[in-house]
């Protein structure tokens, strides 16, 4: 067994419940790897487990995000050994720790060309970006498409990605900041929905014919005026619940809105086998690589201080990436 420090928490509710400990880890077991996580990526998602709106046996762990080195491996794991530069997205949670064990199955190697941070930075987003705009609605070149926190870490890299791709990014954001952030990343148009009407601007660029699918992290603040910037039959992408989750609502308002599509995508139903993550790592690592997109870090938060991180996201305190550095 070894001594390591990790973020566990026995209790649901805000930051104040996240306690910096001493964990024994011991040997990878069949299937399983050790890893020594060199910097952890810290995401929205982390707060919905910490606050109980996910539910989690307690304690528990938490982050599914981190890239390191691959200390051992267990009884039948090929595809790592120890030495290997690797990354993961995907649960179980624990990514908050210096040293951890878990499913060997969820790494995929990480080039020597990119960093350790800019892995634990980008490969839950990033993911997330290649299903969103590749897999769950495929955007084409010369579309305008709508995507809310276009400055967020999620966003930035949509921004970018878009470009890429030829796709007219309209985003939102909640300061001039945010805005001048979206728009050097790649967005072609911003609105700030503090000073602005979403729908209105969204009609406006679009000379009326809106748009065939809208990005929403947001959730409930957001989710009514996504639903209005969709043309007929177009798609609501609901992949996040920043402002809280979306209240029920009848399927007539989609109906009344000329036949809209919903869905709730998330990234273990896309990366659901190896060969799924893998594929979708290289297309990542690919336009990295690149040069087209670029992947902002912009908070470094030492391990120990994970619940100011939190405060500092959920106060949307932030712009791009926030990593743990163990």
């Amino acid at each position: 067994m070894t001594t390591a420090k990790a973020i566990r928490f026995a209790r649901t509710g805000g930051p104040e419940v996240l306690e910096y400990v001493d964990v024994e880890v011991g040997d990878p077991g069949p299937g399983e790897a050790r890893v020594r996580n060199h910097a952890i990526g810290v995401n929205f998602i982390d707060t919905y487990f910490r606050s109980g709106l996910y539910p989690l046996d307690l304690p528990n762990g938490l982050g599914q995000e981190a890239a390191g080195v691959v200390e051992a491996v267990g009884e039948g794991v090929t595809h790592v050994r120890p030495g290997d530069r690797v990354a993961y997205a995907a649960r179980p949670n624990g990514a908050y720790s210096q040293l951890r064990v878990m499913p060997a199955d969820i790494l995929v190697h990480l080039p020597d060309a990119i960093s350790f941070e800019t892995g634990a930075a980008m490969i839950l987003q990033g993911l997330t970006v290649q299903y969103l705009l590749k897999q769950t609605y495929a955007v084409q070149p010369g579309e305008t498409i709508l995507f809310h926190a276009a400055a967020g870490g999620v966003g930035l890299i949509a921004c970018q990605w878009a470009r890429a791709l030829g796709v007219n990014l309209i985003g939102t954001v909640g300061s001039n900041e945010k805005a001048a952030l979206a728009k050097q990343r790649g967005a072609a148009h911003v609105i700030n929905y503090r000073d602005e009407d979403v729908v209105q601007r969204v009609l406006e660029i679009t000379n009326g014919e809106k748009v065939p699918v809208v990005y929403d992290s947001v959730g409930k603040d957001m989710f009514t005026r996504s639903l209005d910037c969709l043309r007929p039959r177009g798609l609501m992408v609901s992949f996040g619940n920043s402002s809280g989750p979306v209240p029920p609502f009848s399927l007539n308002e989609l109906s009344a809105r000329g036949s809209l599509y919903i869905t709730r995508p998330t990234l273990q139903a896309y990366a659901a086998t190896r060969a799924q993550r893998e594929a979708m790592a290289a297309d990542l690592f690919d336009v990295v690589a690149s040069g087209k997109v670029s992947i902002d870090i912009h908070q470094r938060f030492p391990l120990a201080d994970a619940a100011q991180a939190h405060i500092a996201l959920e106060g949307r305190r932030t712009t791009g990436k926030t990593i743990l550095l163990p």
